[in-house]
């Protein structure tokens, strides 16, 4: 019997470096078929995060597990097979911009499988109509706006009907239109399809209107709070208060640690 979490992230410490541990001694488990937001200010480790999934990276130490299955990078083999159950809407869509929209999105299929063009012809054109772009299948990136790429980099995540589906950022740098355009199609799909969908991002109120579950992190990959938004929404904690109202005052500090102004400038001694 299957686990009702498809990714388990048990006890995963990593870091970039020995001076600097970006997650220390974190667990988590996100639950199939949902959507699952983890904000967080810049740095916190929301992006590392997605890297372990996909094995990008190793952790120091702990396990990440896609469906029960340990995920290693270094097994390039086995990531191979893993990375084709898996989609990935990149920060700013990452898209290759010497191909078309349509080739763009026929890569991972080119790539993955052994299709006939006709057949891939057929599904790429079907999920460029999911994201409501198939008029635009022979347009070149460059004639495309910063929302219709994002879409179309969404269409490329799902060409392969992933399992999972990672998004890295999908509302950054997008009008109010185009973000509740992307907040609802990342709804959708996860509904039609069955996906498990993870969304990284700071963007409290697109995240909080479409997830089922929401992580907050803090810097070193603290677990602030987890729970339904509107546990998250409604809570008293002033950590957590701060982060969802925008409050620049609060226990996350406008100043990052550093020696005092007399100890950095030497001014000790000095008379005022």
């Amino acid at each position: 019997m299957k686990s009702d979490s498809l990714i388990e992230i048990d006890r995963v410490t990593f870091g970039y470096d020995a001076r600097r541990k970006i997650l220390s001694d974190l667990s988590l488990r996100f639950g199939r078929g949902k959507v699952t937001s983890i904000l967080g200010g810049s740095g916190c480790g929301k992006t590392t995060l997605l890297r372990l999934i996909g094995g990008s990276n190793t952790p120091d130490s702990g396990e990440v597990r896609f469906d029960g299955e340990k995920v290693d990078g270094r097994d390039r083999e086995k990531m191979f097979r893993m990375r084709r159950r898996m989609g990935m809407l990149f920060q700013f869509g990452a898209l290759f911009t010497d191909l078309t929209v349509f080739d763009n999105v026929a890569f991972p299929l080119r790539e993955h499988t052994d299709l006939p063009e006709a057949m891939i012809r057929d599904i790429v054109l079907m999920k460029l109509n999911a994201v409501g772009l198939r008029g635009a299948a022979k347009l070149r990136i460059s004639e495309v706006s910063g929302g219709m790429a994002r879409r179309i980099a969404l269409a490329r995540a799902i060409a392969l009907d992933p399992e999972l589906i990672m998004y890295d950022e999908p509302f950054a740098g997008l009008d109010l239109i185009s973000m509740g355009v992307a907040a609802n199609l990342i709804r959708t799909l996860n509904d039609v399809t069955g996906a498990t969908s993870l969304v990284i991002s700071h963007d409290v109120p697109e995240c909080m209107a479409i997830s089922d579950y929401v992580v907050l992190l803090a810097p070193g990959g603290r677990i602030v709070a987890q729970g339904v938004p509107a546990d998250l929404m409604n809570s008293s904690d002033a950590e957590v208060r701060q982060f969802v109202k925008g409050e620049p005052d609060g226990p996350v500090k406008f100043h990052y640690p550093a020696p005092t102004l007399a100890e950095d400038f030497d001014l000790k001694g000095v008379a005022p």
